[in-house]
């Protein structure tokens, strides 16, 4: 019944264009005739307009529920945000379609099919503006245009979290002593890497990815700090790092991590960097020349006679003469101090062979 009725309003439509072709021809090619030849010439083209577009109604019809059917799938699969996105998009565009085809939809014939073209072009192209710029939160940034610039410059210093930083677990303890500040942002390819290895075969890489995702959930539900997590997808053929990379210098943000050749890439990109590994470096005690402590030597060095022992910061001791004494406690005196890119080395002797020579 439906398909009859669709049918029918098809070939209503039809004998409608037929005759509105007809006498948009006659006017324009100014044709005088006897009146009951021209009724007839309208009629004729009126039937043969409904004709057509009742034969053609089924493969139209079929036509349009394929594409609704697409439509639908499309919409069911795009968040509310995208959503609104995509039709402030189709909004714009079409205003823009006809502010432009204003004086053309004037013209005879082609006037009204060209101004409709132009807002199905202007309209796709405004969505697919629109949906490209998804990942911006235009949104977000219109609705807090009119806060100060302080707000703004904390909205921009955003910490990108790696996967390597959020396994390491370390993020947790910096967070609770409050000196990262700003929003944590992780990427959806990074969440997906870190479901990935929790879900691995091998019982290492299965148990690193689970304690990142415990991280997570700490971080977000027990330190209660802003946690978002950004909807990218990993474009095939492209690296996680340098995904990374782009997603902090879009957001104007700096990526957290503990990856050495990562911090190398994003300094020779620009992109700024902080490394947990550097700060756990930075905030080790400052040892001086001359200074007097008390370490236990538990190994060989690499040199003759050299012993190793660490401090509680996990820096390592090099004592000069220290083979002799593993397995003791010995007091040492600093002679010197090497800073490398692995971290703070000291050197030192035994106090008592220091007070020999002199």
């Amino acid at each position: 019944m439906l398909n009859k009725v669709i049918k029918y309003s098809f070939a209503i439509v039809g004998g409608i264009t037929g005759f509105t072709l007809t006498r948009t021809l006659f006017a324009i090619q100014r044709v005088e005739m006897v009146p009951y030849i021209e009724t007839a010439i309208f009629c004729i083209n009126a039937l043969l307009g409904a004709f057509l577009f009742y034969l053609t109604g089924n493969s139209i019809i079929k036509w349009l529920l394929v594409f609704l059917d697409k439509i639908e799938d499309i919409i069911i699969k795009l968040t509310l945000y995208e959503l609104a996105i995509g039709s402030i998009g189709l909004i714009i565009g079409l205003i823009v379609a006809n502010l432009i085809t204003l004086p053309i939809a004037k013209v005879d014939i082609i006037g009204v099919p060209l101004a409709i073209a132009a807002n199905i072009l202007f309209g796709c192209i405004g969505i697919g503006i629109a949906m490209g710029k998804r990942n911006e939160h235009i949104l977000e940034s219109l609705k807090n245009r009119n806060t100060s610039f302080t707000a703004v410059k904390d909205r921009s210093t955003c910490k990108v979290l790696d996967t390597s930083v959020i396994i390491d677990g370390r993020i947790i303890d910096i967070c609770r002593s409050g000196f990262i500040e700003g929003e944590l942002v992780v990427p959806s390819f990074v969440l997906e890497e870190l479901r990935h290895i929790a879900d691995s075969s091998d019982a290492l890489k299965r148990n690193r990815g689970r304690r990142g995702l415990d991280v997570l959930n700490s971080i977000q539900k027990e330190l209660g700090c802003p946690v978002r997590i950004e909807q990218l997808d990993l474009p095939e053929g492209s690296d996680v790092d340098s995904e990374l990379l782009k997603t902090a210098k879009r957001l104007g943000g700096k990526v957290l991590t503990i990856d050495y050749n990562l911090n190398k890439v994003a300094s020779l990109q620009e992109v700024p960097v902080l490394n947990i590994n550097e700060l756990a470096n930075a905030v080790k005690p400052i040892a001086l020349p001359g200074e007097e402590m008390t370490v236990q030597v538990i190994k060989d060095g690499k040199e003759n006679g050299q012993g190793v022992g660490y401090l509680d910061d996990g820096t390592m001791i090099v004592v000069d003469g220290g083979r002799q004494f593993i397995g003791e406690n010995v007091n040492v005196t600093v002679t010197s101090v090497l800073q490398t890119a692995a971290g703070r080395m000291i050197f030192a002797k035994p106090k008592f062979s220091l007070e020999r020579v002199f």
